[in-house]
C-alpha cells in the first residue's frame, strides 16, 4: 500500500503527536496514539500485502496468492531485501505449479536475498532441488538437499526429503 519510508514518517508523526497528548494530560489518547504508531513500524518490517498473500496460499489458493502479490508494483521500493526475498518466494512457489523455469528464477533470487525462516530457505532449496532433478542436474539437486536437510532443523521437511532422495535412486 503505503511505501516503505511513507510508513516510517507516519509512525514518526503519530508518535510525536501522541507524546503531544501525554504533555497535554490526554493519557488515553496518547496510549492508543503509541499503539497506532507502533502499527506503523509493524508493517515496516511486515508488508501487508505479503501476510495477505500468506494468507490466501495458506488455503491453497494460487489466483488470490498472485492477486495480492500483482498489488504490489514496485517491490524494491515497498519492501525490505527480506520482503523482497519472500515476494520472490511466493512467486516461486506459485509458478511451480505452471512454469518451472521462471520458478528456478524466482527461488533463486529468493534465496539471494534471504529468507528469515530456516524452513523456507529449506523449502526453497528443496524446491530448487525438485527443478534441478527435473532437469537431469543430479549433483546439483544432491547438494541442494544436503543443504535444505541441514537447514530443516525441526524436520518438518523429512518426509518430503527422503521422497526426493528415493525419486533421485531412480536416476
Amino acid at each position: 500500500m503505503f511505501n516503505k519510508i511513507i510508513k516510517l514518517i507516519l509512525a514518526a508523526l503519530v508518535f510525536a503527536f501522541a507524546v503531544y497528548q501525554f504533555i497535554e494530560s490526554n493519557i488515553g489518547n496518547g496510549i492508543l496514539l503509541v499503539l497506532l504508531s507502533g502499527i506503523f513500524v509493524f508493517l515496516y518490517f511486515k508488508n501487508e500485502l505479503i501476510l495477505l498473500a500468506f494468507l490466501r496460499l495458506r488455503k491453497q489458493d494460487f489466483q488470490g496468492t498472485k492477486k495480492w502479490l500483482d498489488k504490489i508494483k514496485n517491490p524494491e521500493a515497498a519492501l525490505t531485501k527480506k520482503q523482497q526475498g519472500y515476494y520472490n518466494y511466493l512467486h516461486g512457489l506459485i509458478l511451480s505449479q505452471t512454469n518451472m523455469t521462471k520458478a528456478e528464477k524466482y527461488f533463486r533470487t529468493a534465496i539471494r536475498l534471504g529468507l528469515s525462516m530456516k524452513h523456507d530457505l529449506a523449502m526453497a532449496k528443496l524446491n530448487l532441488a525438485g527443478i534441478a532433478m527435473s532437469k537431469r542436474r543430479k549433483r546439483e539437486a544432491q547438494m541442494l538437499i544436503k543443504e535444505a536437510k541441514s537447514l530443516d532443523k525441526h524436520n518438518m521437511l523429512g518426509d518430503q526429503i527422503k521422497m526426493m532422495k528415493q525419486q533421485m535412486k531412480k536416476f
